[in-house]
């Protein structure tokens, strides 16, 4: 994966205020949207904007004087990318390795466990049909 597929604290910030708002938003919207108490500036959102044009990750389309900006990819896009860097390099591509990490994080319950064990049977169907 490369570094122009990951995104940085503050591009995540902008993307999920895109993702949310859905359609094509424009700066002030996003701006409106992700920092409603006005820590961040205009200017500086639509930096960050410009850089995720240029990352391919979002596209922006022109009307009279306004930007509008739709995302390339979904937050699910997005979030498998990031969970595929991170298992790559922390991970050294161990999936059992992950779910170890996860699995030994305070504050899992046997909820979550049952939950995680429908995923697994589940992809395990999904596994098994695709050799059939």
């Amino acid at each position: 994966m490369s570094k122009r597929d990951r995104l940085t604290p503050a591009e995540w910030e902008i993307m999920e205020a895109v993702w949310e708002l859905g359609g094509a938003p424009t700066v002030r919207r996003v701006l409106e949207r992700a920092y409603p108490d006005g820590r961040k500036a205009y200017t500086t959102v639509q930096t960050v904007m410009n850089t995720l044009v240029r990352k391919g990750l979002l596209r922006r389309r022109k009307v009279g004087l306004v930007n509008f900006y739709r995302p390339m990819r979904t937050r699910e896009q997005a979030a498998r990318a990031e969970v595929a860097a991170v298992v790559s390099k922390v991970f050294r591509g161990s999936i059992p390795a992950v779910a170890s990490s996860l699995l030994s994080l305070d504050g899992v319950d046997l909820e979550e466990i049952a939950r995680l064990r429908e995923v697994l049977d589940r992809r395990t169907r999904e596994l098994e049909g695709d050799d059939g």
